[in-house]
C-alpha cells in the first residue's frame, strides 16, 4: 500500500487538523477513523460550520425539540447548548491525542460570538463562560484577532486558558498577537501558573489573499505595459504563500528570544501558526496548493473534508514552508511596488471575515429558531 501522505505531514512534523464539525462524525466513529487513519490531532468550528451542520437536514431536529421542552427559550442558549456538546464530544475523541503528547496538540476549537469582534470586555466574559461550561483541558477558545481581540488574548492567556487566535491575515496583527499570547504567559507566570498548561495558535488565513490580489492582479493587467504585466503575472498566485512563509520567519525569530527562551524554561509550548482558509478557491490551482506549499515544523494546517481527502490521494509532503525565504520577502516588498496595497487587502479582509462570520451567526441563529418553531408548531398539531 502506498503510504498515507497526511501521516507524512506529522512526521515533518505539522499536525492535521480537521475544518470541520457535525454531530454524525462523532456518532458514527469518522472522527475516530480520521485519527487513528489520517492522523487528524485537532478541530476547529466557526459559525458557517455550525450553520450548514444545523439549518442542513434534520440531524439536529432532536436535540433542538429536546433543548427547547427543556425550559430553553432563547436562541442562542439553544444553539450553545448543542454546540456545547459537540465540542465536548470532540474533545473527547481528542482526549488521547491530548494525553500521549502531554497536552501539545489534541484540541478542539468553539468561537466566541463573532458580534463580539470588537468589544474587548465583552469578548472576555464570553469566552471565561465558555470555557468553564465545556470544561475540558484540550479546549481552545476562537477570538478574532482584531484590534479589540488582542487585548482580550492577553487576558485569557493569563488567565490560563487556551486561544485560538483566528482571522489572522497581515504580518503586523500576527506581530501583535505574539505579543498578546508572550505577555499573558507572563503574567500567568507570575501569578503562579504553569504555564505548560497554557496553548494556544495564531491562525493565519491563507487562500482568501490570494483571492483578493488576484482580482487587483487582473484589473491591473487590463492596462498595464508589457513589463509591468510581466511582473504582475510572476507574482499571481505567490502573495498569500510568501505572507505565510514570511510569518513563520518571524515565529521563528520570536523563539530564538531570551524572552520565549525564559518561558521555554518553565515548560511553555509556542503559541504556532495554523494556516486557516486553506481550501483552494481558484480552479486553475492545485487543489493542495496551500497544503504542500506551507509544510514545516510546529504548525497546524485545518483543513476542509474536502482538501484532506485530496492531500490523503495525492499530496506530496517536502520541507517547503523554509524554502527561499529571501524569495518570499522579494515578492512582498514587488507586490508593494506595484501597487497592490497588500496592507490594505488584508485590513479589509479582518472586515470582511468579521462581517461574513457575524452573518453566518445571524444565519445560524435564524436556522435554530425556524427548526424550533416547526417542531413546536408540529407537536402542538
Amino acid at each position: 500500500m502506498t503510504a498515507n501522505p497526511l501521516k507524512a505531514l506529522t512526521a515533518a512534523g505539522q499536525a492535521i487538523w480537521l475544518d470541520y464539525l457535525h454531530q454524525d462524525i462523532l456518532a458514527t466513529g469518522e472522527l475516530k477513523r480520521l485519527i487513528a487513519d489520517d492522523g487528524v490531532t485537532g478541530l476547529t468550528s466557526n459559525p458557517s460550520i455550525f450553520e450548514k451542520a444545523i439549518g442542513d437536514g434534520s440531524s439536529y431536529d432532536a436535540r433542538i425539540g429536546q433543548l427547547a421542552a427543556s425550559g430553553g427559550t432563547e436562541t442562542k442558549d439553544l444553539y450553545e447548548g448543542i454546540a456545547i456538546v459537540d465540542i465536548q464530544g470532540a474533545c473527547d475523541q481528542l482526549r488521547p491525542a491530548f494525553d500521549r503528547l502531554n497536552g501539545r496538540d489534541g484540541y478542539a476549537s468553539l468561537e466566541v460570538s463573532p458580534t463580539l469582534a470588537n468589544d474587548t470586555a465583552g469578548t472576555v466574559e464570553e469566552a471565561r463562560r465558555l470555557w468553564a461550561a465545556v470544561d475540558r483541558p484540550n479546549l481552545m477558545i476562537k477570538v478574532p484577532g482584531t484590534g479589540a481581540g488582542v487585548p482580550a488574548i492577553r487576558q485569557l492567556i493569563g488567565e490560563g486558558i487556551n486561544v485560538n487566535v483566528t482571522l489572522l491575515f497581515a504580518l503586523q496583527a500576527y506581530l501583535d498577537v505574539v505579543e498578546a499570547h508572550l505577555a499573558g504567559l507572563e503574567v500567568f507566570k507570575a501569578s503562579g501558573g504553569h504555564v505548560g498548561k497554557v496553548h494556544g495558535v495564531a491562525s493565519f488565513f491563507v487562500s482568501r489573499i490570494d483571492t483578493a490580489i488576484n482580482k487587483k492582479i487582473d484589473d491591473q493587467l487590463k492596462t498595464a505595459d508589457e513589463a509591468t504585466a510581466q511582473r504582475l503575472k510572476a507574482i499571481r498566485g505567490q502573495v498569500a504563500i510568501a505572507n505565510a512563509k514570511v510569518a513563520y520567519q518571524r515565529y521563528l525569530e520570536m523563539i530564538a528570544t531570551p524572552r520565549w527562551q525564559a518561558l521555554a524554561d518553565h515548560g511553555a509550548a509556542p503559541q504556532r501558526l495554523l494556516w486557516a482558509s486553506t481550501g483552494t478557491k481558484d480552479p486553475t490551482y492545485s487543489d493542495v496548493l496551500y497544503i504542500e506549499t506551507l509544510i514545516g515544523p510546529d504548525t497546524v494546517n485545518t483543513m476542509p473534508p474536502k482538501t484532506l481527502d485530496a492531500f490523503r490521494d495525492h499530496g506530496k509532503v517536502a520541507a517547503t514552508l523554509t524554502q527561499d525565504p529571501a524569495a518570499a520577502e522579494a515578492t512582498l516588498k514587488e507586490a508593494n511596488a506595484l501597487g497592490l496595497d497588500l496592507n490594505g487587502v488584508t485590513g479589509a479582509l479582518v472586515e470582511d471575515g468579521v462581517r461574513l462570520f457575524a452573518k453566518a451567526f445571524e444565519d445560524l441563529l435564524k436556522a435554530v429558531d425556524d427548526k424550533r418553531r416547526r417542531l413546536s408548531d408540529k407537536t402542538a398539531a
